[in-house]
Parts: C-alpha cells; structure tokens; sequence
C-alpha cells in the first residue's frame, strides 16, 4: 500500500514538473519584457527570448515577407490574374459613376484642394499663358515677313479667295447702291461735291436739279459695278495689296497698322469669350455624364490594361524603393511586447496548453517509470 501512494505521489509531482516546466518555458519566451539586474549584473534568462531577440526577428521578418511572402513574382501573377482585372474594371467602374453623376462643382473640387477663388486664378493664369505665349511668338518672329509665318496652304487658299472677296465687295456694293439708302447718300456725295464747285457747281445745279442729277448718276454707277472689269480691277488692287502685305515683317505690319496691340486686346477677348467662371460653376456630370458609357466602355478598360502594364514592367523597381524589408522591420521593432505576445498568443493559445499538457503527461509517466524502477530495487 505504502509503494503504490509512493508511486502516485512520484507520478503527481512528475507531471506537475513537467507541466510547470513547460508552462515556464513558453512564458519565458516572452517574459520578463526587460533585463533584470541583481547586485549590478543581469540575471540570467532575462529578458525573455523573444524581447531578446526582438532585432533579430524583426530582420529576419522582414527578409521572410520580401523573399518568400511579398515577391514581385506573386503580385505580377495576382495583377495578370483575368478574375482579378474584372474586380478592378467593376470597382472602376462604380467610382465612374459617382464621379459622372455628382452634382459638386468644378469649382467646389478645386476648393477642396485648397485653392481659393479658382475661377479667377484660372482667368488670371489663361490671360498670362496666352499673352506670354503671343509675346514670346511676337519677339522671335516680328523682323520676318508675313509670308514666313502663315502656313503655305492658308497662303494659297487666300490667293483662291481673293476673286471671291473681290466679288463679294462689288456684289454689297450694287446691293447698296441699289437702295433707297444708297441713292440719298450719292445724292449728298453729288450736293458735297457741287457745293465745292463754286458757281459753276450753283449753275449744274440749277440747270439740272439734284433729284435729276442722281437719277442719271446712279444707273452708271450700278453699270459700272455690274462691268466684268469692275470686278478684275478690284480683284487685281486686292491681289496686289495682299502681295504688299505678305512682304511686310510683323513690326512694320504693327508700325501700320498697330497689330501687336490689337493681338492682345484679342488674346484677352479670346479669354473673356471663354467665360470660365461660368465653366467652373457647372457640375462635373454636364461635362462627364455624356460620356459615361464612352468611359465605361472604352477608357476605363484600356487604363486598367496600361495600368497594369506599368506596374508589372515597373513593379521591382517600385518593391526596391518601397524597401519593404526595412519597412517590416521597423513595425516589428516598434511593436511593444506585451502586444507581440497577444498576437502570437492569440494564434497559438491552445497549441501552447497542448505543450504544457504534454509536458505533465511525460512528467507523469516518467514518475510512474521511476516509481517502478524504486520497487524493483526495493
């Protein structure tokens, strides 16, 4: 009776070592957190293993998630992956619609970011970026002639006008001449010149009257308009001013006729015109929602595909600026224990009770083993 108490007791306190042991051993992979000194020297075990190691680890981590984990491999195959480019083209596509169908301003956007009073920084900088860029055209080209600066088609096709602006003045001109607006202002141009005659002006007046005077000048002229030599002289004066204007360099063009300053009293016409205070206050979806199939459809597909592209071909470039290993070990470091111990804890709790359920099992056999082996020698 007194060997087998003595055995049980033997196999208790070898599992209860075992146990404890165990139980001992997995806490002192975390604990203490911090060196322990006693009498000016560190006691041994202290810190635990993984506070002690926690350099190495993280070092160690952090090549495991580059070499192994977040290879520049995997990611080109999960990019290239259809399944995958049909989620980002889904996903693209709801962000399409949010955008093409919001009611936020182009101006409430950029206000967004920060910038205040958009539609006036955006007409100031229009006005300064065409007036600089007419500026900068004006000075490098201003002592060549007109003809080295207009492209040899636009030259061409005014030469092919020039009968038929030719035409046109003749044509406004007999229209003009025609009406009863044009008859009285030929009878004031008859009167001016009369009145400059003197008495031999009085005596024409007098002998054939103002009214008759005009009823015999009029048809002339209307004849002498509707004449096909009319409109060769007049074709010719044009033809042969267009060629004395294209001779002409821009500075003496502007010494004539003041061109520079009237391009830039066009430039900021041409801004004005552009009224972009009333573009930037219209919601976005007036400029996109007529499109959004279009962009749908058509572009967001082929900018998933380039996208893609890009970053395959540019992806361990990217990986090697990102410095992933040192960004990896940096968390690690940065981590305070007692949270590393939570983590790990909280994947392997049980595993680790197994351990220690194992290690008072052995304990306990090998108490019962002992216990045996006490017997046979008594």
């Amino acid at each position: 009776m007194d060997q087998m108490i003595t055995a049980l007791i033997m196999i208790i306190v070898g599992a209860a070592i075992g146990g404890v042991t165990n139980s001992l051993a997995i806490k002192m992979l975390f604990r203490p957190y911090n060196a322990i000194y006693f009498l000016g020297k560190r006691v041994p075990f202290t810190p635990g293993l993984i506070p002690k190691r926690r350099d190495e680890l993280a070092t160690q981590l952090g090549k495991m998630v580059v070499e192994h984990l977040l290879t520049a491999e995997g990611i080109k195959r999960k990019f290239l992956q259809a399944q995958f480019q049909d989620q980002l083209i889904s996903w693209g596509e709801t962000q399409v619609k949010k955008v093409t169908n919001s009611e936020k301003t182009v101006e409430q956007i950029l206000e967004s970011f920060n910038v205040n009073e958009p539609s006036q920084k955006a007409d100031l900088l229009l006005k300064t970026f065409l007036q600089g860029k007419y500026e900068e055209l004006v000075h490098e080209n201003k002592s060549k002639p007109l003809q080295e600066l207009l492209p040899k088609n636009l030259l061409d096709e005014a030469y092919v006008a020039i009968p038929k602006i030719g035409q046109f003045i003749i044509d406004k001109g007999i229209s003009y001449f025609e009406s009863n607006e044009g008859k009285q202002k030929l009878k004031k141009m008859i009167e001016d010149f009369l009145a400059t005659r003197g008495m031999l002006g009085n005596m024409i007046g007098m002998f054939l009257g103002n009214e008759s005077l005009v009823d015999k000048v009029q048809p002339e002229v209307l004849k002498f308009l509707k004449n096909k030599e009319t409109h060769v002289l007049i074709t010719t004066l044009i033809g042969r001013e267009w060629n004395h204007i294209q001779d002409m360099t821009l500075d003496e063009l502007d010494q004539k006729w003041g061109i520079f300053e009237k391009g830039s009293t066009i430039v900021n016409t041409v801004v004005e015109t552009l009224n972009v205070q009333d573009l930037l206050s219209k919601p976005i979806s007036a400029y996109l929602k007529p499109n959004e199939d279009k962009i749908i459809q058509e572009w967001l597909p082929k900018m998933v595909t380039l996208s893609i592209q890009y970053l395959t071909s540019h992806l361990e470039e990217m990986l090697k600026k990102l410095k992933l290993e040192e960004v990896v070990r940096e968390q690690v470091e940065t981590f305070a224990v007692d949270r590393l111990e939570d983590i790990i804890l909280s994947i392997s709790r049980r595993e680790f009770k197994m351990i220690t359920y194992l290690g008072a099992l052995l304990g306990g056999i090998i108490g019962g083993l002992q216990a045996i082996i006490v017997m046979f020698i008594q």
